[in-house]
């Protein structure tokens, strides 16, 4: 009711000012009826008209009319606050506009939305016109992508060579035989022993045949690319240990190769260790649907030494078997098609893909789009490092020439022009835009709605007070939460791990990635991953760690001197590893670091009060326990408690400790002696225990297992 007042009073006011000029001010006694006023505002057009009627500006009424009528711009499901920004007016002209309608202003707020016949009449009532704002019309944009060719005529098909995939758990000899069939030492250059990146080579075995062998890495942190690997290859070799047998890896390498439909070929490796049992590796093998040749299947299975080289000439004419029954066949002729396997960052060469070119014949000088990345291929290379000139279906080859780096598993295209590349990729970026612009609308409509059940929820129960009474209820019913913000968030900080991560291939990366995922300990710590890239530690990584004060952990990358200055001076940890088993160690060493530690109490010795009497010292009397030690030392400068039945009275020091007349620092096992507390006013009891005590403080360890 304050409110209408007010706007009453105010409207008076304006009537008086907008009346004619002739007539002299009322008294301050006489204010006008609330009709009138009203009525004057209303008909303020045509008041005017008259007044002007013999004046000197005879000629400007009609001007003066139109000039008035602004034109406001509504729309359906306008608020209040919008209204008011369409008219070029405040919110309080707005309720005034509306006042003395069925319009009940005291539920009238800001964010109210109005229904148009109000709208309309708060605009009219303002002596403005209105039009409906026009609608916007979105222009469709046309569709810049580019996809899979059809598949080709099979006229123009030529036999091609099998894409072979080496799978197996950790350790379990997949690097050492590749090394046998392409007589090279690459398990001597991998850190540990291990193989830590997908590689791609082509063999051609004595008999003439060539094979494009993937090595995928075995130990779990790379599961994701290994699952890349089994969806671009023909044929999968699983390897397992003769002497180990089916483990965790094995499995989901059975699982990849089916998943992708993939034909399999077991090597039973390591035949010439004494406890070696390729009998039993076969039959655990069945319990995974994986049946050999001498149970009733299908599956070929090669008993091999990669070590010594036993039996690989046989594998090899098994994969080759079992690719002519494939038929396997490309078009060398249509559009390059591919997929990206690998892709790093090279100093001298830039941003490098190893790609398996799957249809077409790469040439210097081709268009591909990858993801939304685009390249002309500058310059290509064998597994050996040697520049080559073209790559055809089935061959694994190095691509040197993009302009950003695609990530590892992307399909690659060829496309006519540099002009097509870009409109491809800012298709796909649009889209991708779109695509989250989308999901974003969602939550935040969904977060409204939340809003609005719960905002409903609140209206109910205060829906008999006035909109003052209301907002200051809701105010006390919210005052405890924002009492509590500051502290809560202070509380997150101290408990956050900020880390970067940065590796020399995109793979690498999206590993240690994935082993992030699996963190579950955010009750402990939170892990916040606020960057990762390919690449060396550069000065935009120390600048990032430095912002969120952060550690940037490295895999197989290096840091320049001038950079391990820069973070030695900005004090940034670098954690730099080549074997990620440490990398992650150090991880979760850096998240125990965060924890705070916990106290551990020791009992060092127990005495039990046998009598009590005071003790003057000046004119104060000190009451003392006389004590024997049941188990046990008593220490001085350690802490004591003392208690009675199951209740502790008192914690603290003690001031005075004797044995007979002579002050000492401590009392053993069977002794008496004579203690009084920091406490002068607590009263001994007989039976009442002493217990000496320490306090140690241990470190807590992340709760995280990442599973190795």
């Amino acid at each position: 009711m304050k409110r209408i007042a007010a706007l009453i009073g105010r409207t008076a006011l304006s009537c008086w000012h907008h009346g004619s000029p002739r007539l002299p001010p009322p008294p301050a006694w006489a204010p006008g009826p609330p009709s009138t006023c009203l009525q004057v505002r209303h008909l303020a057009a045509k008041q005017n008209k008259g007044h002007f009627k013999g004046a000197k500006f005879k000629s400007k009424p009609v001007n003066l009319e139109k000039q008035q009528k602004q034109e406001v711009e509504i729309k359906q499901r306008m608020t209040v606050s919008e209204l008011a920004k369409a008219m070029n007016k405040d919110i309080d002209h707005v309720y005034e506009a509306l006042l003395n309608t069925d319009v009940d202003l005291d539920e009238l707020e800001p964010d109210t939305m109005l229904e148009e016949k109000w709208i309309k009449e708060a605009v009219k009532r303002s002596g403005m016109k209105h039009k409906w704002a026009k609608l916007v019309e979105t222009k469709v944009r046309e569709n810049k992508d580019i996809q899979r060719q059809p598949p080709p005529d099979p006229a123009q098909l030529v036999p091609r060579a099998p894409v072979v995939t080496i799978m197996g758990h950790v350790d379990h000899g997949k690097t050492t035989l590749l090394d046998s069939l392409r007589k090279s030492q690459i398990a001597a250059q991998e850190a540990g022993g291990i193989t830590q990146h997908i590689g791609a080579f082509r063999v051609q075995l004595p008999s003439g045949e060539k094979i494009t062998f993937l090595d995928t890495p075995g130990h779990a942190a790379f599961s994701a690319m290994r699952a890349r690997g089994a969806m671009v290859t023909d044929i999968v070799i699983l390897v397992v240990a003769a002497d180990d047998g089916v483990m965790k890896q094995t499995i989901e390498s059975i699982q990849h190769a089916k998943k992708a439909k993939v034909p399999i070929v077991v090597a039973v490796n390591k035949c010439d260790k004494p406890q070696a049992d390729p009998q039993r590796v076969k039959e655990e093998l069945v319990g995974h649907d994986v049946i050999c040749e001498e149970f009733g299947g299908e599956i070929q299975a090669i008993h091999v030494s990669a070590l010594k080289g036993d039996n690989l000439l046989e594998l090899a004419e098994a994969t080759v078997a079992l690719a002519e029954v494939l038929e396997l066949k490309g078009d060398p002729t249509g559009p390059v098609e591919g997929t990206v396997i690998e892709s790093r960052t090279d100093k001298g060469k830039g941003s490098v893909t190893t790609a398996i070119i799957q249809r077409g014949t790469l040439r210097k000088g081709c268009t591909l789009v990858a993801g939304k990345c685009w390249a002309k291929v500058r310059f290509m290379f064998d597994e050996h490092d040697q520049a080559v000139s073209e790559a055809g279906p089935s061959i694994a080859v190095e691509i040197v020439g993009w302009k950003d780096l695609p990530s590892a598993g992307e399909e690659i295209l060829e496309v006519e022009s540099e002009q097509r590349a870009r409109e491809v990729v800012e298709w796909r970026s649009y889209m991708e835009e779109q695509d989250k612009l989308k999901e974003d609308q969602q939550a935040i409509e969904a977060k409204q709605k939340q809003h609005q059940d719960s905002y409903k929820k609140e209206r109910e129960s205060t829906a008999h007070l006035s909109w003052r009474q209301r907002r200051a209820a809701m105010y006390r019913a919210n005052k405890h939460k924002l009492i509590h913000r500051a502290s809560e968030k202070t509380e997150m900080e101290e408990l956050t791990l900020p880390v970067i991560i940065k590796g020399d291939v995109d793979g690498s990366v999206e590993a240690i990635l994935n082993i992030l995922e699996s963190y579950d300990a955010d009750d402990q710590c939170q892990l916040d991953v606020v960057h990762f890239g390919v690449g060396d530690i550069s000065e935009r990584d120390i600048n990032l760690a430095e912002t969120f004060s952060g550690i940037i952990y490295g895999f197989n990358v290096d840091a320049n001197k001038s950079i391990q200055q820069m973070a030695a001076k900005k004090d940034i940890p670098l954690r730099i590893h080549r074997v990620i088993y440490k990398l992650i160690d150090e991880l979760k060493d850096d998240l125990s670091s965060k924890l705070s530690p916990t106290t551990e109490e020791n009992i060092i010795g127990e005495a039990s009060v046998l009598a009590t009497f005071d003790v003057t010292v000046g004119k104060k009397k000190i009451p003392v326990a006389g004590c024997r030690v049941q188990k046990g030392l008593l220490d001085k400068k350690l802490k004591f408690r003392l208690i009675r039945g199951r209740d502790i009275l008192w914690e603290g020091s003690v001031t005075t400790l004797k044995h007979l007349k002579d002050d000492v620092q401590t009392v053993k096992t069977g002794m008496e002696c004579g203690l009084s507390l920091d406490n002068e006013e607590l009263q001994y009891k007989p039976g009442d225990e002493i217990v000496c005590y320490s306090e140690s403080e241990i470190k807590q360890k992340i709760s995280w297992d990442p599973g190795f």
